[in-house]
């Protein structure tokens, strides 16, 4: 019993350092490096819970030494090592089928359509801060780039 009440006062305190080192609204998305396993604590002795596809955007949500407590698109939350994590930042579409335009505005060409689950780049995270409008700029796998809603994806 002594035992788990220190493990129990440990875990604690460990969570709540790490919650007050990142500030309220200070969550971060960045994407999966390499085909990650998540965890249900910050351990590899901890549940495996399932593999994460490399480029999936996550958002980090706690930072407790070398691992990550993330949230996925669902709006799961899993432990992840830091160092399977890249700073690319991509995007998941939510939409059905969300449409890639070449500028940003519904009425501008279409460029190609993106079906639910797709990643794609986004191209200069900086200067899509401002979400133009509620456009983002993006890139395919393939090459192809364009405009998409932010409504239609998620990572942002």
């Amino acid at each position: 019993m002594r035992i788990f009440a220190l493990i129990a006062t440990w875990w604690v305190t460990a969570v709540a350092t790490a919650w007050a080192a990142s500030p309220p609204g200070a969550l971060e998305f960045c994407s999966v490096a390499e085909p990650a396993v998540l965890y249900d604590g910050p351990s590899q002795k901890a549940t495996p819970l399932f593999v994460m596809v490399r480029q999936t955007p996550v958002e980090v949500v706690v930072t407790l030494g070398g691992w990550l407590k993330v949230r996925d698109a669902s709006g799961g939350l899993a432990w992840l090592e830091k160092r399977q994590l890249s700073e690319q930042r991509t995007l998941l579409v939510t939409a059905a089928r969300a449409q890639v335009r070449n500028a940003p505005a519904a009425t501008a060409p279409l460029v190609f359509e993106a079906e639910r689950e797709v990643v794609l780049e986004l191209m200069d995270p900086a200067a899509n801060r401002a979400n133009a409008n509620g456009w983002v700029k993006v890139r395919h796998r393939d090459g192809q780039s364009g405009f998409i809603r932010v409504d239609q994806v998620w990572g942002l």
